[in-house]
């Protein structure tokens, strides 16, 4: 029955987030209205929502790059439901909704779920997750009967504590901004101070410990700084969704870039954003609580960027995958059609659709079709309506180009990987298409600009596809 209650005056106060950022005047005024006064800050409540949601989203943002790239985004969302007897006990210790004891209170239970779940670790044979999963359920139920015996108090109905459950932006006060600052500030600050430690222990923590670095200090530091954020946000988006301000923006920024600190710049930008959006969201919303908007705002910024971002995204990867397939298909056309002037001795210049769909083993209209391809691309010329077909000196260059490369990588796995000539030709036929120059320069040197591949066929030059490699050995040297 208490839990029932908690559960139902959490749910209530969710309801009337908007209701107290937006007051009477929000009932009567339209949409428009709703958005001037938010944008232009007039309401202290909506005030000390919005710079509450961007320090949180600050501070959450660069803490959850820490835990996502070390592969412990579970720890936030422990670490939100064990503060939740800390935050019951600090109520108990003076009876009122003190921000500074309920801190003290919190990061304490904060510390004793992060230490508890080490020494389960370390003493069995229990994995993490198995060992986060028992502490966060333990504490989180602890907290629940705490926060059941509030109830049960005289003053228990008015104290408010059952905001930490599922977060009140409206009701953040001066003091909790104070808060939020001071853990912002600190996170912000320590961070930049240790990051060299925070970054070489994050990513390869065997050779911080091999480098003399102070491995575990940093992560019980982090672990401390965490715990502050967890703390510090509970106000506004509670107990419940405080791990996804932690772990989402961070997620975001993960597939936004390739970098480290602009992951760091990512994520802080992206959690105030969903901050910023989520307040704007329940304030013009009519009666959207503000936590779960916050959380929304963060998971659309995730949908978005893993449908379209830019080198990992699902829509951009596969397009790449389709532009990918489609060049390797318009190379092996190249080839095919390289192999048929090969035969001749390089004797005439055009190949026929019949020719090509035998050496292809495909059908006259697939022929076509590939033919068609290479000419929008300028790699052919079509002649005689349709029944042969020249390469331009562009696919003549890249045909001699796609031969080269598969012929260089067989002959280098039977001489550097010792694979029988027999074996080669399947792994060629992938490696061909993506081979860079680079490398090509690579091979070229290390099998000494050789002449043929293992099967005794000539590797061609792409500046003179008709002579072998040897035939341009002496002008590569002289450039060299």
């Amino acid at each position: 029955m208490g839990l029932a209650l908690t559960l139902a005056a959490g749910v209530a106060c969710d309801a009337a987030t908007v209701g107290g950022m937006g007051g009477e005047g929000g009932e009567l005024a339209g949409r428009w209205e709703q958005a001037v006064r938010f944008v232009s800050l007039r309401d202290p409540a909506v005030r000390y929502a919005v710079a509450g949601s961007v320090l949180l989203g600050i501070s959450c943002g660069l803490l959850g790059a820490f835990l996502v790239v070390r592969k412990l985004a579970l720890v936030g969302d422990t670490l939100s439901h064990a503060v939740l007897p800390g935050v019951a006990a600090g109520f108990l210790w003076n009876q009122t909704k003190d921000p500074w004891a309920i801190f003290v209170g919190a990061v304490g239970a904060g510390m004793l779920g992060t230490m508890t779940v080490g020494w389960i670790r370390r003493t069995t044979r229990l994995k993490e997750d198995a060992a986060l999963g028992m502490v966060l359920a333990g504490f989180y139920a602890v907290g629940i009967c705490l926060m059941t015996m509030i109830q049960r108090l005289p003053t228990g109905n008015k104290s408010g504590i059952d905001t930490f459950l599922f977060g009140q932006a409206a009701a953040i006060g001066t003091e909790d901004l104070w808060l939020m600052g001071a853990v912002t500030v600190a996170t912000g600050g320590l961070i930049a101070l240790f990051y060299k430690e925070l970054l070489v222990t994050s990513f390869d923590a065997a050779f911080a410990r091999s480098a003399g670095f102070p491995a575990p200090w940093a992560h019980h530091g982090l672990m401390l700084l965490v715990s502050f954020a967890v703390v510090s946000a509970l106000q506004a988006v509670g107990v419940v969704l405080v791990a996804a301000m932690l772990v989402t923006p961070a997620a975001t920024a993960y597939l936004l870039t390739d970098r480290f600190h602009r992951m760091l710049g990512w994520s802080a930008l992206l959690g105030m954003g969903a901050g910023v959006g989520g307040c704007f969201v329940s304030f013009i919303g009519g009666d959207l609580p503000t936590g779960p908007t916050i959380v929304l705002m963060a998971s659309a910024g995730f949908g978005g960027a893993f449908l379209f971002a830019s080198r990992h995204g699902v829509v951009p990867r596969a397009l790449r995958h389709r532009a990918a397939t489609r060049r390797a298909t318009r190379e092996n056309a190249l080839k095919a059609a390289y192999h048929v002037l090969e035969g001749r001795g390089f004797r005439g210049e055009t190949v026929t659709l019949r020719e090509l769909a035998e050496k292809r083993r495909e059908t006259l209209e697939d022929a076509m079709a590939r033919v068609r391809s290479l000419a929008r691309h300028g790699l052919a010329t079509v002649e005689g309506g349709g029944e042969r077909f020249r390469l331009t000196e562009a696919g003549m260059q890249r045909a001699a180009e796609v031969v080269r490369n598969h012929r260089l990588w067989e002959l280098y796995l039977t001489h550097a990987a010792q694979i029988a000539p027999d074996h080669v030709h399947e792994d060629a036929e992938e490696i061909e298409h993506v081979l860079g120059e680079d490398v090509v320069r690579q091979l070229e040197r290390r099998l000494d600009y050789a002449a043929t591949d293992p099967h005794g066929r000539r590797i061609p030059s792409p500046e003179e596809p008709g002579l072998p490699m040897r035939g341009v050995r002496r002008s590569k040297e002289g450039h060299e």
